[in-house]
């Protein structure tokens, strides 16, 4: 198992691990703060010992990284790994204002589903099943999301369930939501939204987030 402090201190950019396996450019780590892809959000970028990290991927609880080329280190080894702070910060705003907007069309919708999500560094976006253009309703959905952003509440992220690693984060007097993506210490961190519609098709819709910046 990869202990993974990227849910301990998602703010913290370089770590010192230990190798536990190679294979070819793939690496394994004892402990990492490489958020792999899951739930829509993208990996993060970065290093180990200044070699790039191409991809991130997850497979149960252990982590493999890789590289951009073969590693000259050995298992056993100590390595410094850093990750793109600018990249990973955005992707932690962008991840909580899609699941704020989403618990909104919740609120708004009875019986809208989810059925696509994405998180990358410059928008995320959330597709959804719902017969009706959600332009009207998007500039309210936008108006009470940035209310609570604004309020800058405390977010809590926690296990649900350790031994199985299913965590959630939750604002107290909002929501909690099941998730195991990187999360903020608070709302306000998010800054300014912006929301745009787009259609799928009939019958679904989706909604894109950005930051002004």
């Amino acid at each position: 198992m990869t202990e993974k402090v990227f849910w301990i201190n998602p703010y913290q950019t370089e770590l010192r691990s230990e190798v536990t396996h190679i294979e070819g450019n793939n690496v394994e780590l004892n402990n990492t703060i490489f958020y792999a892809e899951a739930g829509g959000q993208e990996s993060d970028r970065g290093t180990i010992n200044d070699v790039s990290v191409l991809q991130a991927t997850s497979s149960g609880t252990r982590i493999t990284y890789t590289l951009a080329s073969p590693p000259d280190f050995k298992v056993g080894d100590t390595v410094v790994t850093c990750i793109d702070w600018e990249r990973r910060y955005s992707l932690m705003k962008l991840h909580f204002a899609a699941e704020v907007v989403l618990e909104k069309l919740y609120q708004h919708c009875s019986g809208i589903v989810r059925i696509g999500a994405h998180i990358a560094q410059d928008k995320s976006r959330i597709d959804v099943e719902w017969p009706e253009n959600l332009t009207t309703l998007l500039k309210e959905v936008e108006t009470e999301a940035q209310l609570l952003i604004d309020s800058d509440a405390r977010i809590i992220s926690d296990f649900s369930d350790k031994e199985n690693e299913r965590r959630y984060w939750e604002v107290e007097g909002f929501t909690q939501v099941p998730c195991c993506g990187t999360h903020l210490n608070r709302t306000s961190e998010v800054g300014q939204i912006r929301l745009k519609r787009k259609n799928l098709g009939k019958g679904k819709e989706r909604v894109e987030i950005t930051l002004c910046t």
